[in-house]
């Protein structure tokens, strides 16, 4: 299991001539750090007066992205653990997981621009982009699983699903960057 190593001990596997780790865990583990660093905002943001007026929000954000962070970091080893079984619905549905929860995660950025602490906004930034990259990169194992998988009817609803995710998700990282952007620059 991956989450209780050292994350040393991940690259190397990831970097070595492995069927696994490889791509698939690679976007959980994008996701997990996405997740952390909006945990690591509102934990810089909580407990200062200026921001006491969205404590009860910050606290649910917290819960939110910890909450996350866990299943991110579980489906790292999830997504290992399908590829070696050979599973095709397993090896399908982790990167599938990986896309809906980065769609979820990014959501939270937005908020953080308005209520969290403004001197951990260009970490929120960075979350963005990374949960942008986790769904884009999980939605590229998806297709290819998909096409073995062989099943139209269940390519079509998936492939609905992510393309509209994928149009808010694009959209919530963009205005996360400049909004993000027009409060750093002097």
């Amino acid at each position: 299991m991956y989450k209780d190593q050292a994350i040393k001990i991940y690259l190397d596997d990831l970097a070595a001539r492995l069927p696994a780790p490889g791509g698939g865990s690679a976007c959980a583990l994008n996701a997990a750090m996405a997740a952390a660093l909006i945990s690591m905002a509102v934990n810089f943001t909580l407990g200062k007066p200026k921001y006491e007026k969205y404590e009860k929000e910050l606290k649910e954000i917290l819960n939110k992205s910890e909450t996350l962070r866990k299943e991110f970091l579980n489906l790292v080893d999830l997504d290992v653990t399908a590829y070696k079984s050979k599973n095709m619905r397993d090896v399908l549905n982790i990167p599938f997981m990986v896309a809906r929860l980065s769609f979820e995660g990014i959501k939270l950025c937005p908020v953080l621009i308005k209520k969290g602490n403004i001197n951990l906004i260009t970490d929120v930034a960075v979350a963005a982009i990374f949960f942008e990259a986790a769904f884009v990169s999980a939605c590229s194992n998806v297709e290819i699983n998909l096409k073995s998988l062989g099943d139209k009817k269940l390519a079509k609803s998936v492939k609905g699903e992510l393309n509209k995710k994928n149009k808010l998700i694009k959209k919530i990282r963009i205005e996360t960057e400049k909004k993000v952007g027009e409060i750093i620059r002097w």
